[in-house]
């Protein structure tokens, strides 16, 4: 009989995705990426979104019960770095449906909280985001407004973001 088979996944088959249009509705990332030895970028560039997103090391018998098209994040170009040996821009798209309203924390946690101690990647940095008006309008700030919370920290000319992201580190 044919049962439930676990096994370690190409991630580039799902989340490697180079045909895909970009949506105004999209929170776009760019990530600095560093392979490990013998990791093609576009396999890392894939593991980023997939990690990053809805995707997990190994095949689980949940993977039937949603629209995997509708989550997924997807890594949908990815380019060297200009005189860095091994280094890649990786650019992937993420659907609003996989975040909830009005939460950075969910958002930060959901991209950069788990995909930084992903063993395919020698080193991966956050280098740019891109966050939709119509997601970042849900934000509700602070109670009595940003420039309350800017005199009170004498912090100016930077965002301020109070939300523990828990890395996953090791």
């Amino acid at each position: 009989s044919v049962g439930f088979q676990a096994g370690v996944k190409d991630y580039k088959l799902t989340y490697y995705t180079p045909d895909y249009e970009t949506k105004d509705t999209d929170i776009l990332a760019a990530f600095r990426v560093t392979p490990q030895p013998g990791v093609p970028p576009e396999e890392a560039g894939a593991a980023v979104a997939a990690e990053s997103s809805t995707g997990t090391w190994t095949t689980v018998w949940t993977d039937g019960l949603t629209s995997l098209d509708r989550y997924k994040g997807r890594c949908y170009h990815i380019e060297a770095v200009v005189g860095e040996e091994n280094q890649y821009i990786a650019y992937v798209a993420y659907p609003l449906d996989l975040f909830e309203e009005g939460s950075v924390t969910n958002m930060f946690t959901s991209i950069v909280g788990n995909v930084f101690g992903f063993k395919a990647l020698r080193a991966l940095r956050l280098e740019d985001l891109r966050i939709p008006t119509s997601y970042s309008k849900t934000f509700q700030g602070p109670p009595h407004g940003i420039q309350v919370e800017r005199d009170k920290l004498n912090k100016y000319g930077r965002p301020l973001l109070g939300c523990t992201i828990k890395p996953k580190l090791g």
